[in-house]
């Protein structure tokens, strides 16, 4: 058995219920919103690199950096396959230097869970200011604070999803996995069923430890970072009049556009 980050096409399939073009349409009309029309795009944290690989299918020049080898070979062989130009990078979102900079920065599907001490979240943030062009955008995409301080979440934490005839079974933690209510961490506990590969099925299973970050929180790591000021925060993805506040009942994601000031 191997862990769900160590089996990128695993995970993958796990998060293929994102429809990630329209997630990048939303990006590129948000960015347009702040007069910006990205020709340079960075996804940190990137996993499987899907958003960077839509923007590099769309013709943007695009990067994706990722602490882990697997899913740095597995996105370059992706792109590869899809016949698109995307450099990968093996790195961390804390401490990484590419010497350039980039007119769009993001961090998607809550990838800042990952960051589990405030010094790793202002370090995080000041090596994302230190990549963003003048007048750059960096999105970064948190899970909504009710699914951790609410009664009634936002998401669930256990999905069906099917692609190519390949059905995975997933629960992403338990109900007996516990935030603790000092380091503001759970060890989510993480299982995917996966079937119709051929022969029987196939089990994932992990702990993955989860650090859960508040609003006010997030602020607070902005301000302590300097350089970046938020400019505008959604509760989903919807731009214009689809836009949705983060205080909306339907919200789900907690996604802060921060630009460099």
């Amino acid at each position: 058995m191997s862990g769900v980050y160590d089996d990128p096409w695993a995970y993958e399939l796990a998060c293929s219920f994102r429809d990630v073009p329209a997630e990048v349409d939303v990006l590129l009309a948000w960015c347009a919103e702040q007069g910006l029309a990205p020709g340079t795009v960075l996804e940190l944290a990137a996993g499987p690199a899907e958003h960077a690989r839509e923007f590099a299918r769309r013709g943007r020049a695009a990067t994706a950096l990722d602490l882990n080898p697997r899913m740095c070979a597995y996105a370059a062989r992706e792109a590869g396959r899809a016949g698109v130009a995307l450099e990968v990078v093996e790195g961390d979102m804390t401490r990484f230097a590419l010497g350039r900079r980039f007119d769009l920065v993001a961090t998607m599907l809550d990838s800042t869970s990952h960051l589990m001490t405030l010094d790793a979240f202002v370090a995080h943030l000041r090596c994302a200011a230190a990549h963003l062009s003048p007048g750059g955008l960096y999105v970064i995409e948190m899970s909504h604070p009710r699914d951790r301080l609410g009664d009634d979440p936002s998401v669930s934490t256990g999905w069906t999803v099917e692609r190519d005839g390949v059905r995975a079974s997933v629960r992403w933690g338990e109900p007996s996995d516990r935030l603790d209510p000092v380091t503001q961490i759970a060890d989510d506990r993480v299982t995917m069923t996966i079937t119709g590969e051929g022969g029987e099925p196939r089990v994932v299973r992990d702990v993955v430890p989860y650090r859960f970050w508040t609003a006010t929180e997030l602020d607070a790591a902005v301000r302590l970072a300097g350089g970046l000021e938020a400019v505008a925060q959604y509760g989903d993805f919807g731009a214009g009049e689809d836009a949705v506040s983060l205080a909306d009942p339907g919200a789900w994601r907690m996604i802060t556009l921060l630009r460099p000031c």
